[in-house]
This record gives C-alpha cells, structure tokens and sequence, in this order.
C-alpha cells in the first residue's frame, strides 16, 4: 500500500484525526485524544508506521514478517512498526490498522466507546 492510501485509509476510521504533535515529519493519528497509528517516512525513502498490538501478535507479526519489527520510540511489547515497502499483502494492513485502533478504543473511558458505538456500531469500530 501506499503512504497516500494507508492516510487515507486511518482517517477512514470512525472520528479518527490526524494530528503533528512530533513535528511536521511525522503524522499521528488519534480517536479522542488517544493514539493509535504514526505515519512517516525514513531516510531509505520508505514509509512506515507505528500500530498498536496485543503482545503475543505483536511477536507473532515480527515473525511472520520481515517489514515488521518492534515499535520504533514506542513500548516495544505493545507497538510494532510496519514497514510499508510492499511485502505485507493490503489486507493484512488493513487488518493490522483496524486492530490498532479497536485495542485503542477499547481502552477508552465507558462512556467515550459508547458514544463511538451508539454513533458507528460495534461492527464498525471492532470490525465484527
């Protein structure tokens, strides 16, 4: 996938929005104040991005992938950084997105992932 759809496809996340608290090389992507994705590009040229993991997928993910490795400047048990130089297939990023943010939603305060829920529906936020 490409840097200009992988944007496009995290701002498709329900209330999603795209915030540069980092700087302008770096894109961070939050549901209601929380972080759930970075976007930026590398020295190499490369685009990549942080996502947030359960802790044995994200060991998994690594192994299964060689464009995945431990968060860069992130808690490495819970963040992978995917590299987006077009080894891993879409749906398996789209999946890895979607799973970022439904883990990042689900650590939100009751009343904020109701309001998403009552807004969107569970499929949508869950992808159930």
């Amino acid at each position: 996938m490409t840097r200009d759809r992988v944007r496009a496809y995290l701002l498709g996340k329900p209330e999603a929005l795209e915030d540069y608290p980092f700087g302008p090389e770096v894109a961070v992507m939050k549901i209601r104040g929380k972080m759930f994705a970075t976007l930026a590009d590398n020295r190499e040229g490369l685009t990549s991005m942080n996502l947030k993991c359960d802790p044995h997928e994200a060991l998994m993910l690594r192994d299964i992938f060689d464009a995945v490795k431990p968060g860069y400047h992130m808690n490495k048990r819970h963040w992978n950084t995917v590299v987006l130089d077009g080894s891993i297939p879409r749906g398996e990023i789209e999946r890895m997105i979607d799973s970022s943010y439904a883990l990042v939603v689900r650590g939100l305060p009751r009343a904020q992932r109701r309001a998403l829920e009552a807004s969107w529906g569970s499929e949508v936020i869950y992808g159930r």
